[in-house]
């Protein structure tokens, strides 16, 4: 299996606490370490993690423009699960309530900040498609701030599938459309809920869009027309959690 370069303090102290046994190499800034990167050495050498010392300009080099902060790691490429492990997961007493369900998400910064938020929140479990989607990339792992390490990914050939599964398990979908009529604040949301967060430009496609029990939108007041996608996808996702905080029901029947 291929390597990724972690780059950057936060995604690889994430990375570290989480499961180091996936790092085989932590590139250091050579000369004078500040206390964090100091931290992150310690934890290496603790953890047995080979640590190679590098110029900064080699740094720069490796990280392709990134900030590195410092630091650099090689890790082992993310291990997608498949949509049959959640499957095994939804039937036990381990099925988590929410379950954030991406069409199409390509820019890596959008994908890694609706990670950071989605952790945040307490969603852990997200199904993105196997085509026309941006995958866990040092990128996406630096734009998620290390959250990535927190949280399991589904990468699925078939979405609608998916989504039908999902249903079938108990499951109610809501997708977030600018052309929906009803506000996302409007919504009663039942406690086991899929939420779709649709592409960049174009939204969440229409085949998709049917599968969904709601669609709601986020009211625009202002002169431009819609939010970035994972500035939309936080106020949904905190108001789902604001209402399954306050949740006293249990989910209606299919």
């Amino acid at each position: 299996m291929d390597d990724d370069l972690l780059i950057g303090i936060n995604p690889i102290i994430e990375k570290l606490k989480t499961s180091p046994e996936e790092i085989s190499l932590i590139l250091l800034a050579r000369g004078n370490l500040r206390p964090i990167l100091k931290l992150i050495q310690s934890d290496a050498q603790r953890l047995k993690i080979t640590i190679n010392y590098l110029e900064a300009k080699e740094l720069d080099h490796l990280a392709q423009g990134g900030s590195h902060q410092g630091v650099l790691a090689r890790v082992r490429a993310y291990p997608y699960a498949s949509f049959s492990q959640l499957d095994e997961i939804i039937s036990s007493e381990l099925s988590p309530d929410r379950i954030l369900i991406l069409d199409g998400i390509t820019d890596p910064r959008n994908f890694g900040a609706i990670l950071r938020t989605a952790e945040a929140v307490g969603v852990r479990h997200i199904i993105i498609p196997k085509d026309r989607s941006a995958g866990i990339t040092p990128v996406v792992y630096k734009a998620s701030a290390g959250a990535i390490s927190h949280l399991r990914v589904y990468r699925v050939t078939n979405l609608r599938r998916a989504i039908s599964s999902l249903k079938a398990k108990g499951f109610w979908i809501v997708g977030l459309d600018a052309d929906a009529k009803q506000d996302y604040d409007g919504q009663q949301y039942p406690k086991k809920l899929g939420i779709v967060l649709g592409s960049e430009g174009r939204g969440i496609r229409p085949l998709i869009s049917n599968e969904c029990d709601y669609l709601v939108r986020i009211p625009m007041k202002g002169k431009i027309s819609s939010l970035n996608v994972s500035v939309a996808g936080a106020v949904l996702l905190y108001e789902v959690l604001r209402q399954y905080n306050g949740m006293d029901r249990d989910t209606p029947e299919r």
